[in-house]
């Protein structure tokens, strides 16, 4: 318990470094098994830090409706009025699924005639997705923390072109030095979307 509640912590401090280190959007991503103990202590840490969050950041969620807290709806409703940084809290959020309801919203809709099966493409697709309706819906740079080398069914989709850094530091102990490193190691990367090397 004490580990998961220096997480949520660090999710607050990490706010405070993308503010200082000139990072507009952030998206934190809580694995689907822990998201029910998390989701409560999540929703206490918010209660006692609001007001301080809310001047740092708006809160963009990724998860399913009714499963959400009526913490979600307060945070929506303040960070509809905040246009600084944001922060997206994905909670019991899977990247195979959100691919899975999006193909099946497109089935729905060539079935009714809204459009045909041709006019399906990338940007149609993503339309559905559930971070259709964020500014930013695809990362620049992910971090992964605890030593593994892989993005455990968090925005397959969107993570395209991300670039990926991996870091052996544990959440709870991941701070300025780690964040520092990664944004190092990203501003390093010779990105191309997708393309060759010159």
């Amino acid at each position: 318990m004490e580990g998961h509640s220096a997480g949520v912590e660090r999710i607050l401090k990490l706010v405070s470094l993308s503010t200082k280190y000139g990072i507009k959007v952030l998206t934190v991503f809580v694995k689907q098994v822990e998201v029910s103990f998390l989701m409560q202590l999540f929703e206490k840490t918010l209660n006692e830090n609001l007001e301080k969050f809310m001047r740092r950041s708006s809160i963009i969620h990724n998860r399913r409706f009714d499963k959400a807290p009526e913490i979600t709806t307060k945070l929506d409703n303040k960070s509809n009025r905040n246009n600084q940084e944001q922060l997206k809290n994905s909670f019991d959020y899977g990247g195979r699924h959100d691919i899975i309801q999006a193909c099946q919203k497109l089935s729905h809709k060539v079935k009714d005639g809204v459009i045909k099966p041709e006019d399906i493409d990338e940007t149609i697709l993503s339309q559905e997705l559930g971070t259709n309706w964020t500014e930013f819906p695809y990362p620049d740079l992910l971090i992964r923390t605890s030593g593994e080398q892989r993005i455990s069914n968090f925005l397959m989709w969107q993570l395209a072109y991300t670039e990926l850094h991996f870091e052996s530091s544990y959440w709870p102990d991941f701070g300025e030095k780690e964040f520092i490193k990664a944004l190092l190691s990203f501003q390093a990367r010779n990105r191309r979307f997708g393309g060759t090397a010159p």
